[in-house]
């Protein structure tokens, strides 16, 4: 919702004015309101924010807050992850489809005022509909995944649909016909947005029992590392040719992004985990009820005898 606002709103407060003075004044505003709300983020993550929920959502979870925080070590965690094939190759995946995603969006408002002039509102508005379609599609992407358990597959899909969405949408830019970008970018924005929450998801499963920060994190690491690339090179290839030419330098990538998704191993650990705990739970249970009905069970000769 953030970055959805902050495709909007700037263009609203940063008109497209040739005063100098007057452009600084509203980048002054914009720069204050910003400053404003990430305060006031803060304020809410430091006193209101709980760190974690007081009971763990999933027996998974409630391993993993057995292990001692004494005997965790940052540095023994990451060397772990590095030998975790199926992570690096999901790392490497995941930094070049959102990568790419870092890239359209640093780049948007160029690529729709090169065919469509003065219509930097709009382009803000096509931003904001490529992350709203995103968050729809997260929402959707997660509640499957909660009922499938399918993650390499829903991911291997998305990645797949994001890379047909960016093809549609590089070839139909340049059409004349602003609603026809309004639909290709929203799809996109589906689909490419849609796939930050599965990839964060598909890695808890791989690296578990390790923290979740320390996996995201480096997903987030390899993400912003490749976005600075592409938007680089796009850049550079946008002057030299065209939009197109961009974005197809980036669909490349994200054709062979899918082939090295489909080489993921889909090693689910947390399931695993999670499947073993109820396990032994149904088992203990079931002990329980054997233990009680034999200690209830009444004794035959005791009751003969009483009839006697």
């Amino acid at each position: 919702m953030g970055i959805a606002i902050g495709f909007l709103v700037p263009p609203i407060l940063v008109p497209n004015v040739e005063d100098l003075d007057q452009l600084a004044a509203h980048i002054r505003v914009m720069f204050y309101i910003t400053a404003g709300v990430a305060t006031f983020l803060f304020v809410l993550v430091v006193i209101v924010f709980q760190e974690r929920p007081e009971l763990p959502p999933t027996h998974a979870q409630a391993a993993a807050r057995r292990i001692s925080p004494e005997s965790y070590s940052y540095t023994a965690s990451i060397l772990r992850l590095l030998r975790n094939k199926a992570f690096i190759l999901l790392v490497i995946t995941y930094g070049l489809n959102v990568g790419c995603f870092y890239a359209v969006s640093t780049l948007l408002n160029r690529m729709i005022i090169e065919h469509y002039p003065g219509e930097e509102v709009n382009a803000g508005r096509i931003g904001l509909t490529i992350v709203i379609a995103g968050m729809v599609g997260s929402l959707i992407c997660g509640i499957w995944l909660d009922r499938s358990k399918t993650y390499k597959q829903t991911t291997l899909a998305v990645y797949l649909m994001s890379l047909v969405g960016l093809v549609i949408y590089a070839f139909t830019l340049n059409l004349g016909h602003l609603w026809v970008v309004f639909i290709t970018a929203g799809a996109l924005g589906f689909f490419m947005t849609g796939y930050l929450p599965l990839g964060f998801e598909f890695a808890v499963e791989l690296t578990y029992p390790e923290s979740e920060g320390t996996s995201s994190g480096l997903l987030n690491c390899s993400a912003q590392v490749f976005g600075i690339i592409f938007t680089i090179c796009q850049g550079k290839i946008m002057d030299s040719f065209n939009t197109l030419a961009g974005n197809l330098f980036l669909c490349a990538f994200l054709l062979i992004g899918t082939f090295i998704t489909a080489c993921i191993k889909s090693d689910l650990r947390r399931q695993l985990a999670n499947q073993q705990a109820l396990a032994a739970a149904a088992l203990g249970r079931s002990m329980w009820k054997h233990h009680r009905q034999q200690h209830l069970k009444p004794n035959s000769n005791a009751i003969t005898g009483r009839i006697v």
